[in-house]
């Protein structure tokens, strides 16, 4: 399970440290693609491919067709070298808006990975509206 949250920068060469911790579960390949929220996703490759799976049962409509361009259409498999450090694409720093300064958050079988100030902004939203959120998730049947 990926979990917590670390400040990284971005080096010069546009790469990224991926925390230790989190390097244990990723392995040695991983998957980078955009996500939803203005942040990049980082899976493991067994996490990608069942994520694909997942895809794959989807129907074939427009809405889909966009979706899957989005997501899969960007994603980029890449090797964490033995410092420990991804390169981030030009194409994936601009969708995050990342310049310098990232914040990583592991989200149990992903992370994700925010501009520092877009976090600092989505983090205060979140504790605004947790109570809200925890509301809603009790009334899917997940208690807390």
């Amino acid at each position: 399970m990926l979990s917590g949250e670390y400040n990284h920068s971005i080096d010069t060469k546009g790469r990224l440290i991926i925390p230790s911790k989190f390097r244990e579960t990723l392995g040695e390949t991983v998957i980078i693609t955009k996500g939803i929220d203005r942040c990049l996703l980082v899976f493991p490759v067994d996490q990608w491919e069942e994520f694909e799976t997942e895809l794959h049962k989807l129907p074939r409509s427009a809405r889909t067709r966009d979706y899957l361009r989005y997501i899969v259409g960007s994603a980029e498999s890449v090797t964490i070298d033995k410092m420990g450090r991804v390169p981030l694409s030009q194409p994936l720093r601009h969708h995050a808006a990342i310049d310098r300064e990232v914040v990583l958050v592991g989200v149990l079988d992903r992370i994700e990975i925010w501009d520092k100030a877009a976090w600092d902004k989505k983090n205060d939203e979140l504790s605004d509206d947790i109570e809200d959120i925890s509301e809603e998730l009790t009334q899917l049947g997940f208690n807390i």
